[in-house]
């Protein structure tokens, strides 16, 4: 197993079939791996729980919980969702790959088993697995540092918290795809991660801020995107990084872009940053009202700050948010 890491990769081999079982587990274990058995839906997620598989080998057809059902499960759970799930049909049967695809399934073998196409497609996932393990982890820690970075603005308090959340409902008011609305949130938390690199002195000044002052603390849209850039994962969220101080008239930063050309999921990230900041207490000021944040918010998208279209659409989900309410 020299591609792998010295731990020897586990396979889970769903069937209720003993026969398909015993046929899978001498062909992988031929191969060097560790196999697990599970001889129903319930009893693959109660081992999938405590042996954490680096790959699923599932059967579609099972008495009770079929195999699709077991595969949403597990890319439901946050806990399971990067487990690669390989389903077992007949041959050509092409309606049980669309459903398996619907299912969130990763590949398909079909019985009787081929042992180099199972070799290569279980390395392959397996690989895969680790890789985006390896990517999740590198997210886990930018949102470590997210974190911090909030703690040590006491003016701040549960800020990025809030724009997560008001972010996701506000997408969600948009009808973005989830995609999207993934990045907005994860962008939510992240768009300042950037100020790790401001010195305190300039971060934390109770004063005015000076021009030079400014000049540095700009740079933290910047140095956030070189410090997510590298991630394939945060690829969209990237622009909403760089560009969530540009302004519709192009007299914003650090591009200076203007209209159109400013990312979409910037744009949107901007307004709710900018009512979470209107509308929360600060040391320096008093929470306005949402009807009080609105009008300047109305009255810098008539100055040509913000994308008058989107800041309508803003107001509409604020007053919706109300009436619900």
């Amino acid at each position: 197993m020299n591609g792998f890491e010295s731990e020897q990769p586990k396979i889970l081999v769903v069937d209720d079939h003993p026969s398909s079982r015993m046929t899978a587990v001498a062909l992988l274990s031929v191969e060097g791996y560790d196999v697990l058995e599970a001889e129903s839906g319930d009893a693959a997620l109660e081992s999938v729980v405590d042996s954490n598989p680096d790959l699923i080998l599932l059967d579609v057809m099972m008495p009770g919980m079929d195999g699709y059902e077991v595969c949403r499960r597990l890319k439901q759970d946050e806990q399971t969702r990067l487990i690669p799930v390989v389903f077992v049909t007949a041959l050509n049967d092409r309606r049980a790959r669309l459903r398996g695809i619907e299912a969130g399934g990763d590949d398909f073998l079909s019985k009787p088993f081929d042992q180099l196409e199972l070799s290569a497609r279980v390395r392959s996932l397996v690989g895969q697995k680790r890789l985006n393990e390896d990517l999740d982890h590198a997210g886990q820690v930018l949102f470590s540092i997210a974190r911090t970075i909030e703690s040590r603005d006491p003016n701040t308090g549960d800020h990025c918290e809030r724009l997560v959340a008001q972010s996701k409902l506000f997408g969600e008011f948009l009808n973005l795809p989830r995609p999207e609305l993934r990045d907005l949130m994860w962008g939510s938390y992240l768009h300042d991660i950037g100020k790790v690199g401001i010195p305190d002195d300039v971060l934390l000044k109770t004063g005015r801020l000076t021009a030079e002052d400014w000049e540095i603390m700009r740079q933290h849209v910047i140095i956030g995107e070189r410090i997510c850039q590298p991630l394939r994962t945060m690829r969209g969220v990237v622009p909403i990084i760089r560009h969530h101080h540009e302004r519709w008239d192009g007299s914003g930063y650090p591009d200076g872009l203007k209209g159109h050309d400013i990312p979409f999921l910037a744009q949107v990230f901007q307004l709710v940053d900018i009512y979470d900041a209107l509308t929360s207490d600060r040391p320096y000021k008093r929470a306005m009202t949402p009807d009080e944040s609105l009008k300047i918010m109305m009255e810098e998208a008539n100055k040509g700050w913000r994308n008058p279209d989107l800041m309508q659409k803003f107001v509409d989900f604020v007053s919706s948010r109300a009436i619900a309410a």
